[in-house]
């Protein structure tokens, strides 16, 4: 009641909070007015927040409307009224008159007209946490940051927040580890950038970007950068460094080896499947995957031929850059979701009459798609290439999965196997020469990107150790009966504990571990390996210190291929000529912004 005379004590219905005061502070604690000596209630959503004002303002004007009657006299036949008193009213009450808000609207819909601003950016939270907090706060005369404060002052004061906020990701390197990814771009200005990230369980952290327009990039160069980046993390808490296996980084690579024996180099394991990828369409499928590519670009370059499409089919022909990972295998799959509008578009009245454009591409393209047998091939193209594909999808990500690689990879393979021996009608134990060809580009590629550390982390995952996973398969042994798992083991163990007293420690905690003695044996199958490793793991407190480490570290470099799109958003054609620090802030604020919001409740939620 507003009628108070005095403080009274009250409880807040939303948090409980309980206090000794006026009327005046219970509107500041639930309607979020800063500065009226109280703390505003922070179980008050924006949904609440909106009905509390309408509510205020509701009782605010029905005591408005109300007219104070004059005692009359004989001079006064008729009563006369006055206007109550005006009361006071507050920057906040007024910023929320209705008139005032249709307004506030209009300009700010005039500025995302006015500079064509993406209507997502509505939806940017901290565009709606801006305009809340100055509606909340009493800010008469503010004016919005100048065009200079919000490239130079603003912006470093935003890049030194931030690093204060990815201090608690920091401090746990050392206890989960980090995976060092980097990779090269080049801006719009066609100056070279490499791209440094570190990732942890927590998700992928923008680190820096170097510009080496005026340097050699060779071994050396590449194995500095390296090497200052790794000092700037921590070397003790570095388990790996992955680039893609060009030349130059694998011999950087070896050097940081040598320089950090227990930090391993990691070639990207979805530049390793891409290039089998390209080599497989290369040795066999370079008609079809041509024949296919025909098609897309004859529709997608003739606008009555893609007025034509449209009316047959609601999903899109995609154009697939290059540089995309398999994008070959994606035009195909997408070519084959959309083979039946396709075929009814080439028989259609439309496609036949319309002769604007070159009439024997169109007949071909007709040819093509009406064709079984060219659909038959497609099919089998998509068939025995959908393991890789579906490999590549996994390792995509910046996900926990270097324990997964080497098992993904056999099953790959023998999925591959199936699906060839099946369609060519060869029996289990008689040889294709098809497969023969896809094997030896698969085993070249995994020669060149295995390493000791894939063969300890998945020795150390004790799901392959469980009934259910040996079953699954004829022939499947654990990892510790594996001759070849063993050796990279063992190689892997002997750079990480160089001491011979605390290796000899750690072998007998793996073969406690590999003999699944004092555990129960359905727990490695049906929990998590990292909670599996946590429930069960102080027995061998080493190998458990090294197992928590790898199971929760990446197989490839695609966060870097990701943050990529954030320079090109950030560095287009019109903004070609900020230079690379500028670029580089701006960058690390937008990528560890993203970072730090998977933490908020709402994340999820969307």
């Amino acid at each position: 009641d507003r009628r108070w005379g005095c403080n009274r004590l009250w409880s807040c219905n939303f948090c409980e909070k309980v206090v000794k005061s006026s009327h005046s502070r219970v509107k500041a604690h639930l309607l979020k007015i800063c500065g009226s000596g109280i703390a505003t209630c922070l179980k008050v959503t924006d949904a609440y927040l909106v009905d509390l004002r309408r509510v205020y303002e509701e009782d605010e004007n029905k005591l408005k409307s109300k007219n104070v009657p004059l005692p009359t006299d004989k001079r006064t036949p008729t009563p006369l009224t006055l206007p109550p008193k005006r009361r006071k009213t507050s920057n906040i009450e007024s910023a929320f008159n209705i008139e005032d808000m249709n307004h506030l609207r209009a300009e700010i819909a005039r500025m995302f007209y006015s500079a064509s601003l993406s209507f997502h950016l509505a939806r940017n939270p901290y565009f709606v946490s801006s305009y809340s907090f100055a509606a909340n706060c009493n800010l008469s005369g503010f004016l919005p940051p100048s065009y200079n404060a919000l490239r130079t002052s603003l912006l470093q004061q935003e890049r030194s927040h931030i690093e204060r906020l990815l201090q608690p990701i920091k401090s746990l390197w050392s206890l989960k580890g980090v995976t060092l990814v980097a990779d090269g771009w080049t801006d719009a200005q066609r100056r070279p950038l490499i791209n440094f990230m570190a990732i942890s369980e927590e998700g992928p952290m923008f680190l820096k970007a170097i510009d080496g327009s005026k340097e050699y990039k060779d071994k050396h160069y590449m194995f500095d950068l390296l090497k200052d980046v790794i000092k700037e993390v921590g070397p003790q808490n570095v388990v790996q460094v992955i680039t893609d296996n060009a030349p130059v980084c694998k011999a950087a690579g070896l050097l940081i080896e040598a320089e950090f024996p227990h930090i391993f180099w990691t070639p990207c394991v979805v530049h390793a499947l891409n290039l089998g990828v390209k080599n497989i369409c290369a040795a066999k499928n370079v008609d079809v995957i041509g024949d296919a590519s025909f098609i897309k670009v004859f529709i997608m370059t003739h606008s009555m031929r893609l007025a034509i499409f449209n009316e047959f089919s609601s999903l899109k022909l995609l154009s697939i850059a290059e540089t995309r990972f398999a994008s070959m295998i994606v035009m195909l799959k997408r070519l084959k979701l959309l083979k039946r509008c396709l075929q009814n578009m080439v028989i259609s009245d439309q496609w036949n009459s319309y002769r604007e454009d070159d009439v024997r591409k169109a007949a071909h393209v007709k040819e093509l798609i009406l064709n079984d047998i060219w659909w038959d091939k497609v099919d089998y193209i998509l068939s025995f290439m959908d393991p890789i594909y579906s490999m590549i999808r996994i390792c995509d990500t910046d996900a926990s999965n270097l324990h997964l690689v080497y098992e993904m990879w056999d099953s790959m393979i023998e999925k591959v196997k199936t699906t060839i021996y099946r369609h060519d009608e060869v029996l289990e134990n008689e040889v294709s020469s098809f497969f023969e060809v896809i094997h030896e580009i698969l085993n070249s590629r995994w020669s060149k990107s295995c390493n000791p550390l894939h063969c300890l982390a998945h020795s150390l995952n004790p799901r392959y150790y469980s009934d259910n996973w040996l079953n699954e398969v004829p022939n499947r042994v654990p990892p510790h009966r594996d001759d070849e798992l063993s050796s990279q083991r063992n190689k892997c163990l002997k750079r990480y504990f160089p001491h011979v007293n605390v290796r000899t420690k750690v072998y007998e905690e793996f073969s406690k571990f590999s003999s699944c003695a004092g555990d129960s044996i359905e727990d490695r199958w049906a929990l998590d390996p990292k909670t599996w490793w946590v429930m069960h793991g102080s027995s061998t407190p080493i190998l458990q210190k090294v197992a928590l480490k790898l199971l929760v570290q990446p197989c490839s470099s695609s966060c870097c291929e990701r943050n990529w799109s954030t320079y090109s958003f950030i560095h287009y054609l019109k903004r070609n000529k900020m230079d690379p620090k500028r670029a580089e802030d701006l960058v690390f604020v937008h990528s560890n912004l993203r970072l730090l919001s998977r933490k908020e409740e709402g994340y999820k939620k969307g």
